[in-house]
């Protein structure tokens, strides 16, 4: 058993919400003084110091020195496989060049397109388990990883196998996105209806195909997701929620994204895309209202896990996202590093009782930060959320926007023994320190991992 004692706030995050909408997001169950006991993989006791140390006997004890102790950052979008950054298109926008045009002159997402194609997928691991120990190193314990660099069947698995490999080496949790349908690559710019089918008849039926996870390398740390039979009882707690897992075999994919935006893919193919994800039992999500509005309707009936950008969201779409289990990730890092003058509507979608979660969307193009408390600064300070609701937005609906909120985003018994301490006194100062680091530890599934 291990024991966090001598914490001076402890943000437990927990309730009976499985996802924080509206004032909810401002309620973080602070403990003071107090004490987390873990046995194996799992949280079994939380509360006042004092209370749990009777429990505690024979653990082994971790003095947090007064600190403050929250559930690990759940980064749920982000692209990790790419070979180089993209340093081009940094000086161009500097210059004054707009995300278009530096797709239109080469590049964008297809600039790191022949690299990755090129690359062992040894080589490629590597990178990802170098991006997502450094995002450990800063409290985040949970990532989603996406392909979407490879653009053609062979690149775009073999992106995946190596997510799989990282996952192997890596004591936190990923969870494995496939994104072919990032953009329409070059040798299909006049036949993109068959890259679509490519998308559907070979990269989806490959990516969700099940293997044994005793055979699978790296399988068993590439942690099975397990969706919602219903809209509400994923999202909100209401009812007994059913739920359908991958069980004992892994798949090389949990969800298929699709980039539906002027440029890239439009409704009507997101939608075929969508489609055959469901046929293969696979989740969905979008890139979603980066560059230009679109109406989300016809994508919510496929009860997508999230909606990300969503920075020219429709205003009469709230209601409508309100009302879904759909989580909205922003993703702040790429607006700041885009240059742009405004950001995503976030105090909005609060009002209107809209779930957000806040993500690093790392990648070599538009975001090239693995710090979750950067997005937390940047949350508070360009898109007026309180640090309650940033923390909230970045742990627990982050859990939700994997589905995973039955096993992350909260320190409450029953759950996964994912714990950062950071080394402050006030739960305010991880959003107001930007720029270094002050995560003191990191406890993956139980396991003390980091320590400063």
């Amino acid at each position: 058993m291990l024991l966090l004692t001598n914490i001076g706030q402890l943000l437990t995050l927990r309730g009976p919400a499985a996802v924080r909408r509206g004032a909810a997001m401002r309620e973080l169950g602070i403990v003071a003084d107090a004490a987390v006991l873990c046995s194996g993989t799992k949280i079994i006791a939380v509360g006042p110091r004092r209370e749990i140390a009777r429990q505690a006997k024979r653990a082994r004890e971790i003095d947090c020195g007064r600190r403050v102790a929250l559930p690990g950052f759940v980064d749920s979008h982000t692209h990790p496989v790419f070979a180089a950054p993209r340093l081009v298109d940094f000086e161009q926008r500097i210059a004054g060049a707009t995300y278009e045009q530096i797709a239109e002159k080469g590049g964008g997402i297809r600039s790191s397109v022949d690299a990755v194609r090129s690359a062992l997928r040894r080589s490629l691991a590597e990178q990802v388990v170098s991006a997502v120990t450094r995002m450990n190193q800063h409290g985040t314990t949970t990532v989603e990883a996406k392909s979407g660099y490879g653009l053609d069947a062979a690149s775009e698995i073999k992106s995946l196998e190596a997510i799989r490999a990282a996952a192997a080496r890596f004591a936190g949790t990923i969870v494995p996105t496939l994104l072919g349908a990032h953009v329409v690559p070059r040798e299909f710019s006049t036949r993109r209806e068959e890259y679509v089918r490519l998308v559907i008849e070979e990269m989806i039926p490959r990516a969700a195909r099940k293997t044994d996870a005793a055979k699978a390398p790296g399988s068993s740390t590439v942690r099975p997701v397990m969706r919602a039979s219903s809209r509400r009882s994923a999202s909100d707690g209401q009812g007994a929620p059913r739920w359908r897992s991958s069980g004992g075999s892994s798949r090389l994919a949990e969800f298929v994204d699709v980039f539906c935006e002027r440029g890239a893919f439009t409704v009507a193919e997101t939608r075929l895309i969508f489609e055959a994800a469901r046929r293969h039992g696979l989740g969905v999500r979008a890139h979603l209202c980066q560059l230009s509005e679109t109406a989300v309707a016809d994508l919510l009936e496929f009860e997508p896990a999230s909606l990300d950008h969503m920075e020219c969201a429709c205003p009469a779409d709230l209601p409508l996202l309100a009302q879904s289990s759909t989580v909205i990730t922003l993703l702040p890092g790429a607006d700041y590093f885009l240059g742009l003058l405004s950001y995503a509507p976030a105090r909005r979608f609060i009002e209107a009782g809209v779930a957000l979660a806040l993500a690093t969307d790392f990648n070599p193009g538009t975001s090239p930060t693995i710090s979750m408390p950067m997005v937390l600064s940047l949350a508070c300070t360009q898109l007026q959320m309180s640090p309650a609701e940033a923390i909230a937005a970045a742990t627990i609906n982050g859990a939700a926007a994997l589905r995973l909120a039955h096993s992350k985003g909260s320190i409450e018994p029953g759950k996964d023994a994912d714990v950062a301490v950071f080394d402050v006194r006030d739960h305010r100062e991880i959003c107001y320190w930007f720029g270094e680091n002050r995560c003191w530890a990191v406890i993956n599934r139980g396991v003390l991992q980091a320590r400063r």
